[in-house]
C-alpha cells in the first residue's frame, strides 16, 4: 500500500552530482563489502538507512491503524521485511534489528486480530470498494512477509499458516479475476494501479513458493493454488513488464507459472530494456501509453528498477545472461549514495528512485518512498553477490 501525503515543493535536487555546498561530498567508503561484479558497497550504511526509514514509518501518524497497529506499505514496509534479514546475515548481527522486530510483531498482531481490526482503508472514509481492496492486499502481504521470515528460520509457523488461511479466504472464486485478490488502486504506479491485481497474485504465488515445510503441497490449498495459477497464466500476456518480472521471480519458487520458452522470452525482453550504463529505469518496465501509463517518465536508470531486475535475473539459472546481470550489479555498486555517489551527510547508504506519479521533494519523508523500495531491492541483489570477507585473526591467535 502506498500511503497518501503531501510535501512542500522545494528546488529540485539532482542526485549523483557533487555540489560545493556544506555537507555534500563525493566520497568513497573504506569499509565496503566486495561483490562478484567488482567494487564494494556498504551494507552497514544501507541497514542504517532502512532502519531509520522503518522507524519513521512505524511512528508516522498516517500509517497508524486501530488496535495499536500500523499499515504495511508496498514501498517501505514490505521491501524492508524482505531485505533486512539478508543484511542481518551479511553483517552477522546477533538478533533482528529493533524496527524489524516491531514490523513483524505488527504483522502477526494483525493476523491474529483479523476479524477485529478494520481494513487499512474503508468504504466509509475513503471510497467505495476500498475495504475489499484493503483486505485482499493485506492478506497477500501478510502471508508474504511471514512466509519470507519463516524461510529464513527454516520452519513454518502457526502465524504464517493462519495468514495463508486469510489469503485463501480472500481469493476471488469467480468472475474475470477469479484466482486473484482485490487490490488497492489509488492510481499510483507501479503497485497500486488498475490491473495491479496481477502484481498481487504474483506476490501470493511467491509467498506460497518460499513458505518452508513444503506448504505448497498441502492438500487443502490445491483448489485455491490451481485457481491462482490459472489466473496468472491466463492474464500473463496483458501485463506490464514490471508485473511479469515479479511473476518471473515467483516462478523460480513455484512451478507451473511459466514454461521454459516463456521464461527465455521474458528474460530477453527484460535484457533488451537494459540501459547502456547497465541499469534499468522503472518507466521502461511500465506501459508507455493508455490509462495505465505513468504520468511521469524517467529514461535514466534508477535504483528500484535496477535492484529488482538484477535480483530477479540473478535467480534465473541462465549462465548466458551473467554478464548483463553483473552489469546491473555494477551499476548498483556505483550508485549507492555515500559509497560512490554524492550524498547529504547523515543520509548516506541508500539508492535513489523517483515517483512516476508525481513530483515529490527528495528531502521529504514521502519523497523517499521509492528510494526505500530501491534500497531494499538493491540490498537483495548485492547480498546474493557478496564475496566472503577475509577473517582477521585476533591478537591472541
Amino acid at each position: 500500500m502506498q500511503a497518501q501525503g503531501g510535501a512542500k515543493r522545494i528546488l529540485p535536487f539532482v542526485y549523483g552530482i557533487a555540489f560545493c555546498s556544506v555537507g555534500l561530498f563525493l566520497v568513497g567508503c573504506s569499509h565496503g563489502t566486495a561483490t562478484s561484479a567488482g567494487g564494494t558497497w556498504d551494507p552497514k550504511a544501507a541497514a542504517a538507512y532502512l532502519d531509520r526509514r522503518m522507524e519513521w514509518w512505524i511512528s508516522w501518524k498516517n500509517s497508524a491503524r486501530d488496535h495499536g497497529t500500523f499499515c504495511f506499505s508496498c514501498h517501505t514496509a514490505v521491501p524492508y521485511a524482505l531485505a533486512r534479514p539478508a543484511l542481518g546475515t551479511l553483517l552477522e548481527e546477533p538478533a533482528a534489528a529493533v524496527p524489524e522486530h516491531q514490523l513483524m510483531d505488527d504483522v502477526r498482531r494483525r493476523v491474529s486480530l483479523w476479524n477485529e481490526t478494520s481494513p487499512f482503508y474503508t468504504d466509509q472514509y475513503v471510497a467505495p470498494g476500498k475495504s475489499a481492496q484493503s483486505r485482499g492486499t493485506e492478506a497477500v502481504l501478510s502471508a508474504l512477509m511471514l512466509a519470507w521470515d519463516d524461510a529464513h528460520r527454516q520452519r513454518l509457523s502457526a502465524d504464517t499458516v493462519t495468514a495463508f488461511d486469510h489469503l485463501w479466504a480472500e481469493q476471488r472464486g469467480s468472475g474475470d479475476n477469479a484466482g486473484a485478490w482485490s487490490w488497492l488502486d489509488f492510481e499510483l504506479s507501479p503497485w497500486e494501479v488498475r490491473g495491479a491485481e496481477y502484481y498481487g497474485a504474483a506476490l501470493a504465488a511467491l509467498a506460497v513458493g518460499v513458505a518452508p515445510g513444503n506448504y505448497q503441497a498441502r492438500p487443502e490449498i490445491q483448489e485455491g493454488l490451481q485457481r491462482m495459477r490459472a489466473y496468472l497464466v491466463r492474464e500473463y500476456e496483458a501485463q506490464s513488464l514490471h508485473h511479469r518480472v515479479i511473476l518471473l521471480w515467483a516462478s523460480m519458487k513455484l512451478p507451473g507459472l511459466l514454461d521454459a520458452a516463456q521464461r527465455r522470452a521474458l528474460v530477453a525482453e527484460v535484457l533488451h530494456a537494459q540501459n547502456r550504463d547497465g541499469g534499468w529505469s522503472l518507466s521502461a518496465l511500465l506501459p508507455s501509453a493508455g490509462k495505465d501509463a505513468p504520468r511521469l517518465t524517467h529514461a535514466d536508470s534508477d535504483g528500484y528498477a535496477t535492484g529488482l531486475v538484477t535480483f530477479v535475473l540473478g535467480q534465473v539459472a541462465m549462465p548466458e545472461i551473467d554478464a548483463q546481470v553483473q552489469r546491473g550489479a555494477s551499476w548498483l555498486v556505483r550508485n549507492q549514495l555515500g559509497h560512490g555517489g554524492s550524498w547529504i551527510r547523515g543520509q548516506e547508504g541508500f539508492w535513489v528512485a523517483r515517483s512516476v506519479n508525481k513530483w515529490r521533494s527528495p528531502w521529504s519523508d514521502v519523497g523517499r518512498f521509492m528510494s526505500d523500495a530501491a534500497t531494499a531491492y538493491a540490498v537483495l541483489a548485492l547480498s546474493e553477490r557478496a564475496q566472503p570477507q577475509p577473517r582477521i585473526a585476533s591478537a591472541g591467535e
